[in-house]
């Protein structure tokens, strides 16, 4: 069987190569190198070794990638000639992308891959910055970094920023958690005669023009709480303190069910910012309604039934689970497409229930305006629902004039409920026009109140009391500021 066999070429000269591994080197047949572009390369060509590469294959592709599994193929298409060694700079398992396609790649080939050995980049790399990794430390890939994946409280080490292109794309990604102006270091052939260590801004990095494919950045752990702000795992820890021994007295008293009504009224605010398209005021809203559900969650913590974990696995799970458009094969082009495919998981989830028995347990909390909206929609589904709107607006008529006719007697309970029966029945007209009443009634009651107080100042201008006026003047304050479109 042919084999692959693969060496480091370390991360500096040739006085850091291990004297096994420049043997081998020097020895072996049907050598071929990655890059050329390494300080052990030069001097093994001074030393009348010159070795064939693959440097050609960068120039053909746009993509890292594509170039790896070029190369990884021209490599296998070789092995099943003869046995060849692969040279690749540092260690073959450290930050090798080809390494891993050759080994993924090998099984059904009839061909082995052997790793040979070789120094990495990281012993040198942690002597330079004079780091001790056992406080935590992440290797990154500068060619596949995600804002998500920075860990700010440890050390990290960003590799593979091999020109001022990659530079950029990993500023512009740390600039997304970090100041522009926090500092990191640029560490090129670290351990070498030729090792450069530069300190600068981070908004800097992408004008450093020492840059190569010996160069890693390191970013030194963030100490500043402000900056660790936008870190979940901060917020956790916030409400975790507050809760605490230690914390405060107030969020040390809240329960579940104390904290209900500053759900509601939260979520209303929020509503509110929507409204009014105020970005920075959705930003707090959000915030507050977010700071009660970690509330709720470090309850839950707090008292051993779940956590927060908990809460994200759960609401996870259940959206890969009815997106299967999405994170599986189901098929489903348009939104309506999605609520069905919707509503079918949901019901396969809870089974075959009583509609009489959901109606009677759904949206118990829900404001009324809204129960009675999707008591109207889950009946609707089952088949009991007008067949137009002009039906839904005829009922209305019918309890209009049920409502009128009470109003003749003497019975409020009846006349209360001749009342809901009337609002039912226009809510149902919402519900054809797609209208949320809660949300329509909220504006009127903005519209309202804009309104109104536009009344109390001009009824203020002429410095007589509210009561003085009459209604048919206040009632021209009132157009005043409908045609203002207050």
């Amino acid at each position: 069987m042919n084999k692959i066999v693969i060496i480091g070429l370390g991360a500096g000269t040739l006085e850091q190569l291990p004297l096994g591994i420049y043997r081998f080197l020097t020895k072996a047949e049907n050598v071929f190198l990655r890059t050329r572009e390494h300080p052990v390369v030069k001097e093994l060509e001074t030393e009348g070794y010159i070795f064939p590469s693959f440097d050609d294959t960068y120039e053909k592709h746009n993509s890292f990638e594509a170039v790896y599994e070029e190369i990884c193929d021209r490599l296998f298409q070789l092995a099943e000639q003869q046995s060849i060694v692969y040279a690749v700079p540092g260690h073959p398992l450290v930050a090798e992308r080809t390494v891993q396609l050759l080994l993924e790649g090998c099984e059904g080939r009839g061909i082995e891959v052997e790793i040979g050995g070789g120094q990495s980049f990281l012993d040198p790399l942690f002597q330079a910055v004079k780091v001790d990794p056992i406080e935590g430390f992440q290797l990154l890939d500068a060619t596949s970094l995600h804002k998500d994946e920075l860990e700010l409280r440890q050390h990290m080490i960003i590799g593979q920023i091999y020109d001022s292109f990659m530079a950029s794309e990993v500023k512009l990604t740390l600039m997304e958690k970090l100041p522009d102006d926090y500092e990191v270091y640029i560490v090129t052939a670290a351990g070498g005669k030729e090792e450069q260590i530069t300190k600068i801004p981070l908004y800097e990095l992408d004008r450093e023009v020492s840059l190569n494919n010996l160069t890693s950045v390191y970013v030194p752990p963030v100490k500043s709480e402000e900056v660790l702000y936008k870190q979940f795992s901060k917020l956790r820890q916030i409400i975790a303190e507050l809760r605490g021994p230690n914390g405060c007295p107030w969020d040390k008293e809240q329960t579940h069910h104390s904290l209900k009504k500053y759900l509601i009224e939260e979520s209303y605010e929020l509503i509110e910012a929507i409204d009014e398209e105020d970005i920075d005021h959705m930003i707090e809203e959000l915030g507050d309604v977010l700071l009660q559900v970690m509330l709720h969650a470090q309850i839950g913590e707090d008292d051993g039934f779940f956590s927060i974990d908990d809460v994200i696995a759960a609401i996870s799970e259940k959206m890969v689970r009815r997106h299967p458009h999405v994170f599986a094969d189901s098929q489903a082009d348009t939104a309506e497409d999605v609520v069905k495919n919707w509503q079918e998981i949901k019901k396969a989830e809870k089974g075959k229930e009583s509609v009489t028995l959901h109606l009677e347990e759904m949206g118990k909390h829900l404001p009324n305006t809204l129960r009675a909206y999707e008591l109207q929609k889950r009946a609707a589904k089952v088949g009991f629902d007008w067949e137009n709107v002009e039906d839904a607006f005829l009922k209305v008529r019918e309890e209009l004039e049920e409502f009128e006719e009470e109003m003749k007697g003497n019975s409020s309970e009846r006349l209360m409920q001749e009342f809901g029966d009337l609002l039912f029945a226009f809510i149902n007209v919402a519900r054809f026009y797609k209208i949320n009443p809660e949300e329509a009634l909220f504006h009127t009651n903005q519209k309202f109140i804009r309104r109104f107080t536009y009344v109390e100042e001009r009824a203020k201008e002429n410095g007589k009391d509210f009561a003085d006026y009459t209604l048919m003047e206040l009632d021209a304050f009132w157009n005043e500021a409908k045609s203002k479109e207050l």
